[in-house]
């Protein structure tokens, strides 16, 4: 950690904001501590997050530890943990958006569309589901440095498909961003 403070104390007069990501971040038992030595900084925090832990990121928040949060939102609640490969409390996602969405701090929720495991008909369900939320950003899949090397050969849907997935969610958002394309 001392190395990571000093490069920001180095760069004091360049630096503005620090994006706190992962993995999931809220999984380290210190990032609180790191938190506080960033803000101690006078510098902006962006935390990054897939909603796992919501009871970790209100108490966050409520210390004023962040002050910006992208959440991930991986799929439809029906389909999450078979995209997220993982056992996954849906729960814990429906607080976590509901904290995000019930604060102050500026936010935005996104998704990854990949080929195969989230297209149109699941941006359509995620937007009902986020329905009102202020941003809500399509992020297309890049095949590369995939966690399951089987992905690297997946072809990413293509640009105009992601624009359609885009127009799909304007009705339910402020405002819709593509990412990737």
């Amino acid at each position: 950690m001392d190395f990571f403070l000093g490069f920001l104390d180095s760069r004091k007069d360049w630096i503005e904001a620090v994006c706190v990501t992962g993995g999931e971040p809220l999984l380290h038992e210190d990032l609180e501590v790191l938190l506080r030595l960033i803000k101690e900084r006078d510098l902006l925090v962006k935390i990054d997050t897939n909603g796992s832990f919501p009871t970790r990121l209100e108490a966050l928040m409520q210390e004023e530890l962040v002050d910006y949060v992208a959440m991930d939102v991986k799929a439809p609640l029906e389909k999450y943990a078979d995209v997220a490969n993982a056992p996954v409390s849906l729960r814990d996602i429906r607080n976590s958006i509901s904290i995000i969405r019930q604060s102050n701090l500026p936010y935005l929720f996104r998704t990854t569309v990949v080929p195969g495991l989230v297209g149109g008909k699941d941006v359509q369900e995620i937007s009902r589901l986020l329905e009102g939320a202020r941003v809500f950003q399509i992020q297309q899949f890049l095949p590369k440095n995939t966690l399951d090397k089987a992905f690297e050969s997946k072809k990413p849907f293509s640009v105009e498909d992601v624009r359609t997935f885009a127009e799909l969610a304007k009705p339910y958002f402020r405002e819709v961003r593509i990412e990737g394309v």
